[in-house]
């Protein structure tokens, strides 16, 4: 992996910690799953601790409209195995104490989302790249991908070209972008 910056700097340190599973598609909703699948063995897997911690989640409903929307979430959350379950607002409070449950109609409460410290769990998944005998290089700006035809043979950086059969960009279009190879 190359990466401009250091681990953890950029959008990885700044990342939000909340990791809700249930989504608008399959596909996002499985990738959630399969993320937090990885996060309860990584810990065991790395050595390192990734900052998973499975508190759950709750949606609130201040609307019969809302609350029949939490309904038709908890049908779709089924087809998937998650446990999200609707619950009455005292419920809710019970679960999170602090919250005022004026105007809320109901609420739906996933035990298995939770939250992850980003800047752990990015130093989980570098150990787990070296254990596997992956290489991290930091302070590496790539400035561009060698391909023949349609096949990438190469990444150029700033400290030389990485042959290379596979590219994955981790790290989207901005200035910390990371990018991973396979050779």
């Amino acid at each position: 992996m190359l990466d401009r910056g250091e681990l953890t700097g950029g959008s990885t340190f700044h990342s939000a910690g909340l990791v809700g599973q249930l989504r608008s598609t399959i596909a996002l909703t499985r990738i959630n799953m399969a993320s937090v699948e990885l996060y309860r063995r990584l810990r065991d897997d790395t050595g390192v601790d990734p900052g998973w911690r499975e508190v759950g989640s709750l949606r609130l409903a201040s609307s019969k409209a809302r609350l029949l929307e939490l309904r038709r979430q908890v049908g779709w959350a089924r087809t998937f195995g998650l446990p999200l379950s609707l619950i009455s607002a005292d419920e809710a409070r019970e679960l999170f104490p602090l919250m005022s449950v004026d105007g809320v109609e109901g609420a739906a409460y996933l035990p298995t989302d939770g939250r992850i410290d980003p800047a752990s769990l990015a130093g989980a998944l570098a150990a787990g790249t070296r254990k596997r005998g992956g290489t991290i290089r930091t302070g590496v700006n790539v400035l561009g991908i060698e391909v023949d035809g349609r096949k990438v043979t190469a990444v150029q950086t700033d400290h030389g070209t990485v042959p290379c059969e596979v590219v994955v960009n981790t790290g989207g279009s901005g200035p910390t972008s990371s990018v991973a190879w396979s050779a």
